[in-house]
């Protein structure tokens, strides 16, 4: 595609520019603003303080800009939001060599795996709305390691983009909810434990035999406090759905 025909796309202007479709807005001497430090003066701002703190005046405030001349590269927050997401994201991590021998369950456990430790580093990823399918280069970047995980499985196009969005969607809800207790425990300044312990206490309270049987055997358990896996109940979701998946690659093979 030339440069100077980028609107094909449909893409706004920052994401044309973002794929390397578009120059930089304007003509005469290079400006000391650019695309990119818009985004990473956005991204830090959300790093330090959360996203509720980023606003195109705020990062104005940041660069030592007007907030107008913000608009010359992004039109509008929306905008913003998909770039600082892309950035918060960045390109998937290199595949070790090892990897080479690996099979399609290990390569979609390590892209799930790796997806997770991105958000649950960059927890403010997940405060931004999912406004359409992803269309940014480092998102698509994902996308494509993920669909290439199945390269040599027995699925359908479909039904591997499907795997996909159901394997992200895991990742992705309890990269949310992980966030959300964190969040809360920061807040009350307790310690994780001590809130997992006053939990069980207040369940044994207000629960028992006769109106709560199931939770009650829940507490006599140790699934509170014995499981020493880490992430395991992010492994046990991941496992079911590549069993899942599993059984229906087998039931395709031509041994059967």
């Amino acid at each position: 595609m030339e440069k100077d025909q980028p609107d094909e796309t449909g893409l706004p202007a920052s994401l044309q520019m973002a794929w390397g479709l578009r120059e930089r807005p304007g003509k005469g001497p290079r400006p000391t603003l650019t695309l990119p430090k818009i985004v990473d003066a956005a991204v830090a701002l959300a790093a330090a303080e959360g996203m509720d703190a980023v606003s195109m005046g705020r990062v104005a405030k940041e660069l030592g800009v007007s907030t107008m001349s913000l608009y010359r590269y992004v039109t509008a927050k929306e905008e913003l939001h998909i770039l600082m997401s892309d950035a918060g994201v960045g390109a998937p991590p290199p595949l070790p060599p090892e990897a080479d021998d690996w099979g399609w369950r290990e390569l979609l456990t390590r892209w799930a795996h790796d997806q997770r430790a991105v958000l649950m580093a960059n927890p403010w990823i997940l405060r931004i709305p999912i406004t359409g399918a992803p269309l940014s280069p480092n998102h698509l970047a994902w996308m494509e390691r993920g669909l290439a995980s199945m390269a040599g499985a027995a699925l359908k196009e479909g039904e591997k983009i499907s795997t996909i969005i159901l394997i992200g969607g895991l990742v992705r809800n309890e990269a949310v909810m992980a966030a959300d207790m964190m969040e809360a425990i920061v807040k009350s300044g307790v310690r994780p434990d001590q809130v997992l312990g006053q939990y069980v206490r207040t369940l044994r309270l207000l629960t028992g035999p006769e109106t709560h049987p199931a939770v009650t055997r829940l507490l006599e358990s140790d699934a509170f406090t014995g499981s020493d896996e880490p992430d395991f109940q992010f492994r046990f979701g991941l496992d079911r759905i590549l069993d899942g998946l599993a059984a229906l690659i087998d039931g395709r093979s031509p041994a059967r």
